[in-house]
């Protein structure tokens, strides 16, 4: 993608760029729609950074997340990758839909079911996305798409039955199960609640993580 596409100040856009999410939270991007080459992309925009102490972490979230959507090129399940843009953007294909969260209507059995296949094969390809939520999922027709791969990690494959690889893929896929019963009222089984049940180790990091997010959010 060409820089001279963005807009010079992302913190007051022109009028023929559409604004989805102004980014507000801790190394939170601007998000907003724009015409490149005749077609729209969403533009991840992170220069609210730039000559910051933050601006070096900002640029590690762009690296990490066109290495990712890089490697998922072709796969249906994830907007394609279009470029970055002087280290603090990144520019991904549009794709007409509503996020899970934004869903007029609930989303059928259907849907979860081809979320969980495509985040299982997302885990079999090494990848875990680490941040699924409803407003993550996009819905393209009948076709779930995932999104914001910024916190998705590639773990090598001698690595990815060590514990900390396991719980990352049993957190993507609770997620799923919890997005389904909360969209459809279906419940995950005996087995799956006992298969995605978090260690207690698990949640002595949560715990401890979300003391240290609340510090860094206050300060």
């Amino acid at each position: 993608m060409n820089a001279s596409a963005l807009p010079r100040d992302p913190r007051s856009l022109p009028p023929d760029v559409r604004l989805l999410k102004r980014g507000e939270r801790f190394l939170e991007p601007d998000v907003y729609v724009l015409d490149v080459d005749g077609r729209p992309a969403v533009v991840k925009d992170y220069g609210r950074y730039r000559r910051t102490p933050l601006s070096p972490l900002a640029r590690v979230l762009v690296r990490r997340e066109a290495r990712v959507l890089d490697l998922l090129r072709g796969w249906r399940h994830a907007p394609a990758l279009l470029g970055t843009i002087g280290g603090l953007a990144l520019g991904i294909e549009f794709i007409p839909g509503e996020t899970l969260s934004d869903m007029a209507i609930d989303a059928g059995s259907h849907v979860f079911q081809q979320l969980r296949g495509a985040v299982a094969s997302l885990h079999a390809a090494g990848i875990t996305h680490n941040d699924l939520h409803p407003a993550n999922v996009l819905v393209a027709g009948s076709t779930p798409v995932l999104i914001d791969f910024a916190s998705a990690m590639r773990t090598p494959r001698w690595l990815r039955w060590f514990p900390l690889a396991r719980e990352l893929r049993r957190s993507d896929l609770a997620n799923v199960a919890k997005m389904r019963q909360r969209m459809t009222g279906e419940a995950p089984s005996a087995r799956e609640a006992a298969l995605l049940a978090p260690p207690r180790w698990v949640d002595a990091i949560r715990l401890g993580w979300k003391r240290i997010y609340r510090r860094l959010k206050g300060a």
